[in-house]
């Protein structure tokens, strides 16, 4: 069988300017780095600045890492290093406040937060069925948070495309195998939390023979499910391409905002978009809200619930829920794999 952190939210395209930012070049050559590449150097400069540093980018059209900084000291570090720094009138602390307040005076039903490295703001989104004195109360929420927030609105509804890599089945329905697994030198697999419950058993199609069993489900909060496998069972690590051939697997990877990835899941098959939001909270409605997702421009439709979200042979995600679909377009919300690998204490294979 087959299957399927920088904090930012930010848009295909993306330009060095915004209204708060400024920009100094100097004498440093800013490196031409892959996605990976970004996010690892990323990573070491976040450790190297603490409170300085205050969320970074990955550039698609420059391949350039972009961080975000407090004053020109540590600037000078983000460029010696070889990426380009920017120093802008928001925290990172000043930005989680933020999400403090959202979180205490706007937790709605629809509505989702993350933070933007390129306005430097929280960006707030509200779907279709925000409106009323919910709407206006957001809005006053937001408004009184000043430059540190933005309101915008989606078309779509919030969900977890719950119904349903390949298609996997209980008695609850349909989902998407994500990744296969190994924990305690046991084949497994992850998929999405709200697939189903722990001890609900698992079969290639409606009504067949199990193929496992979920030993251990999280959602809400978290969107990560584990399935051992029964006796016999085939578990290459591959992602089904839906085309006759399949992608290895051979490492969980960190999502970079600006990463292209591609989704497989088994309603819509394979899809491909960027990485645009880390950190994300999506409040889906009746009390499940889940933190710490990764936000795409990549679609799902119900179905897709728990499939792959991979770049290259690595494994980036599990398909949580979003809006739209992969007519219209939309966003979709992933839980990162590295997370889900580390509480179940699993690795790829």
């Amino acid at each position: 069988m087959a299957g399927g952190a920088i904090v930012a939210l930010v848009a295909a395209g993306v330009t060095f300017q915004s209204a708060n930012a400024s920009d100094n070049t100097e004498q440093f050559s800013v490196k031409t780095l892959s996605a990976t590449a970004a996010g690892n150097l990323a990573s070491t400069l976040r450790s190297d600045l603490g409170a300085d540093e205050a969320g970074a980018y990955y550039d698609t059209e420059t391949k350039a890492l972009v961080v975000n900084v407090v004053d020109e000291v540590a600037a000078k570090t983000v460029r010696e290093a070889g990426g380009k720094a920017r120093v802008v009138e928001n925290s990172l602390a000043e930005l989680k406040t933020a999400r403090t307040t959202l979180t205490d005076k706007a937790t709605i039903p629809g509505t989702s937060w993350a933070v933007d490295p390129v306005t430097n703001r929280v960006i707030v989104t509200a779907d279709r069925t925000v409106k009323g004195a919910e709407l206006t109360k957001l809005t006053s929420v937001v408004k009184g948070l000043g430059g540190k927030a933005e309101l915008k609105k989606s078309a779509g509804e919030f969900k977890p495309f719950i119904s349903g890599g390949d298609a996997i089945h209980s008695g609850g329905g349909r989902c998407s195998l994500g990744f296969n697994v190994v924990k305690d030198g046991e084949p497994h697999f992850i998929t999405a939390g709200h697939c189903g419950e722990t001890g609900s058993e698992w079969s290639e199609s409606a009504g067949g023979a199990a193929i496992g069993s979920m030993v251990e489900s999280s959602f809400p909060d978290n969107d990560f499910a584990l399935v051992k496998y029964s006796d016999g069972a085939e578990h290459p690590s591959e992602v089904n391409l839906y085309n006759g051939s399949a992608q290895e697997i051979t490492q969980a990877g960190e999502a970079t905002v600006g990463m292209a990835v591609q989704r497989s899941g088994s309603t819509t098959q394979l899809h491909d978009g960027e990485v645009t939001g880390l950190d994300a909270t999506v409040n889906y409605g009746n009390g499940d809200i889940v933190n710490g997702l990764i936000q795409t421009t990549v679609c799902a439709e119900p179905g897709d619930s728990g499939g792959s979200l991979f770049a290259g042979d690595s494994a980036i995600g599990l398909t949580s829920g979003g809006s739209g679909d992969c007519s219209s377009g939309g966003e979709t919300f992933f839980q990162p794999v590295t997370e889900a690998l580390s509480t179940f204490g699993a690795e790829i294979g």
